[in-house]
C-alpha cells in the first residue's frame, strides 16, 4: 500500500473516532453528607479540576468558547462557560395578588441593565427544601405556642415532597431536627426548643445556608425566619451575611417580625423592620409583621401558597463568572390584559467560582438531633 494511501486511512479512522464521541456535560462529584461542625466548600467550582481541557473565556458580552478535553473516566467532553442562573419569581398584579397565568414570552430577564435570553422557565408545584429558623431568645417565651402552630400548619401547607429542617437560634444556632418529610418528627423537634439568651440571627442565617448548600436534595430552597426583635450576639454583621448567602447562589428568605408588644422598644423594632426587609428583599423573599399572635397563623399560610406558586427562570448570563463583582438582576413581566405586573425576585448575586468557604466559621451545633 502506497504511503499516500496509508495517511489518508489514518486520517479517516480519526476523524472518524472524533465524530462518535459523545458531548456530554461532566457532573462535578457530590460529597455526603457532611459534618454539622466542620465546613468545607458547599460550592464546587462550574470549571473543576476533574475535567482537563478547560472552557476559554470568550468576549465580554459574549458565550465562552467550547474546549474538547478527556475526563477522568478516558471519555472526552464537551465543556462550556455557560454560567446559569435560577431565579424564583412571584408574580403579583395591582391588587397585591399572586398571578399565576403568564406564559414564558411574558418575562424579561437583565443583567447590570443587559438583556438576557431565558433558557428555561417552569411554573409549577416543585419540591423545596426548607430550613425553618425560630428565634429561641428569652423574650420569645411567651410567643412560642403560637409560632410553634403557626410553623406546622405551614408544613401541612407545603408540598407533600418537601424537606424541612428545624433550626433554633438565641445567642447559638442548634439543628433540633434534620431533614424529613415527617411531620411528626418536626414537632418533636419543637419540643427541644427552650427559650433563653440573645438574638444571633445573622450568624443562623449563614450557617443555615451554609447547611441547605450541602445537603439539600431539592434545587430550590428557602429560608423561614422567625424572630421578635434586632441581631444583638452574632459575629456575622448584616452585609456579611447577604453576601455570603449570595456567595452560596442561596435560598429565598422569608421574614416574619413579631415586633409588637407593651415591652418592645419602637426604635430597635424600627430597626429590627429595615434589617428583615433587606433580608428578603434581596433574596427574592418577602417579609411579614403581623400586629398580633393571632395573625402568626395567617401569615404562615401565604408564605406557603407563595412558595409553590412561584415561576422558576433560568438564563446564561452573559457576563462569565471569572469577571466577578456583584450583578443587579431585575425580571419584568408584562401582559396587556393585567395592567402592571410587579415581579419578585432577588436582587443580584455574586457569581459562584468555587473558591469561598464559611470563612466566618459559623455552623449550626447539633442539639437533640434526629435523623430519618
Amino acid at each position: 500500500m502506497h504511503l499516500r494511501s496509508k495517511v489518508f486511512l489514518i486520517l479517516a479512522w480519526w476523524a472518524f473516532g472524533m465524530g462518535v464521541v459523545r458531548a456530554e456535560a461532566q457532573a462535578v462529584p457530590g460529597s455526603g453528607p457532611s459534618s454539622l461542625t466542620v465546613d468545607s466548600d458547599p460550592a464546587p467550582s462550574p470549571d473543576t479540576d476533574a475535567m482537563t481541557g478547560a472552557a476559554s473565556t470568550g468576549p465580554a458580552g459574549a458565550p465562552a468558547a467550547a474546549a474538547v478535553g478527556k475526563g477522568a473516566n478516558g471519555r472526552y467532553t464537551l465543556t462550556q462557560d455557560a454560567f446559569e442562573i435560577r431565579l424564583n419569581a412571584s408574580v403579583l398584579d395591582g391588587s397585591g395578588r399572586l398571578v399565576q397565568t403568564l406564559a414564558e414570552n411574558a418575562f424579561h430577564v437583565y443583567e447590570d441593565g443587559v438583556p438576557q435570553t431565558i433558557t428555561s422557565f417552569r411554573h409549577e408545584d416543585l419540591p423545596v427544601s426548607i430550613g425553618l429558623l425560630i428565634d429561641s431568645s428569652g423574650s420569645m417565651y411567651d410567643k412560642r405556642a403560637s409560632v410553634d402552630k403557626a410553623s406546622v400548619d405551614l408544613v401541612k401547607l407545603s408540598n407533600p415532597q418537601d424537606e424541612e429542617f428545624l433550626v433554633d437560634f438565641s445567642s447559638e444556632a442548634f439543628i433540633d431536627q434534620d431533614f424529613t418529610s415527617s411531620l411528626d418528627k418536626l414537632q418533636v423537634g419543637l419540643g427541644y426548643i427552650k427559650s433563653s439568651g440573645g438574638t444571633a440571627a445573622y450568624d443562623a442565617l449563614v450557617a443555615s445556608a451554609d447547611y441547605l448548600s450541602k445537603n439539600a436534595k431539592n434545587t430550590k430552597q428557602v429560608l423561614i425566619l422567625i424572630t421578635d426583635g434586632e441581631d444583638n450576639a452574632s459575629s456575622a454583621t448584616l452585609e456579611e451575611a447577604v453576601r455570603r448567602i449570595q456567595d452560596l447562589d442561596g435560598p429565598v428568605i422569608y421574614s416574619i417580625g413579631l415586633l409588637f408588644g407593651e415591652d418592645t422598644d419602637k426604635r430597635e423594632a424600627r430597626h429590627a423592620r429595615k434589617v428583615l426587609e433587606t433580608i428578603s428583599e434581596q433574596t427574592g423573599g418577602v417579609a411579614y409583621f403581623p400586629k398580633s399572635l393571632k395573625d402568626v397563623d395567617a401569615i404562615a399560610a401565604m408564605v406557603a401558597s407563595d412558595i409553590r406558586t412561584q415561576y422558576t427562570i433560568a438564563y446564561h448570563s452573559t457576563n462569565p463568572p471569572s469577571k466577578g463583582g456583584y450583578r443587579t438582576v431585575h425580571v419584568d413581566a408584562k401582559d396587556k390584559a393585567m395592567g402592571r405586573l410587579e415581579v419578585r425576585t432577588r436582587s443580584g448575586y455574586y457569581p459562584r467560582t468555587g473558591t469561598g468557604t464559611n470563612a466566618m466559621g459559623v455552623v449550626l451545633g447539633s442539639g437533640a438531633r434526629a435523623s430519618e
